[in-house]
């Protein structure tokens, strides 16, 4: 099963949200992930256990005071570290973390490589990011 866990406030993100996916680790799950912004976002992935991402990220800059997390189990696209939550829109600017399935994510996936998007992984919920980051773009030209 996926698990969410969040964080924004005063202490550092990192270790309250590794924290938070150990203690979903009883749930079961085939990849995790965390998403930290401190001038910029940063990403990191991995199938496997949290230890397995927690041993990945020793020794790298974690500072931020915000942050998510996310224990996957996969309903679109193979368990894999490109799957993994949390994924990022084309831009970079947004990192998304999704519990469920976007029923319609193949429609939204054509039109919008239609207009030159590309994915980095096979998820609806890649489709569903790059969908709002899309909207953006569109309000903000429109205003």
């Amino acid at each position: 099963m996926c698990g969410i866990v969040g964080y924004t406030g005063p202490k550092q993100a990192y270790p309250i949200i590794i924290k938070g996916l150990q203690r979903l680790e009883y749930r079961g799950y085939d990849s995790t992930g965390v998403a930290l912004l401190n001038n910029g976002l940063k990403v990191y992935k991995k199938k496997g256990k949290v230890a397995e991402l927690a041993d990945l990220l020793v020794g790298r800059n974690l500072h931020a005071h915000t942050g998510i997390g996310h224990t996957r189990w996969a309903t679109h696209g193979e368990p894999s570290d490109r799957n993994a939550h949390p994924h990022v829109s084309a831009s970079g600017k947004l990192a998304m973390i999704h519990n469920g399935i976007i029923e319609n994510y193949s429609r939204l996936k054509q039109e919008l490589v239609s207009k030159g998007y590309t994915f980095q992984s096979d998820t609806d919920t890649e489709v569903l990011l790059n969908f709002i980051e899309e909207i953006k773009i569109n309000d903000h030209q429109s205003k």
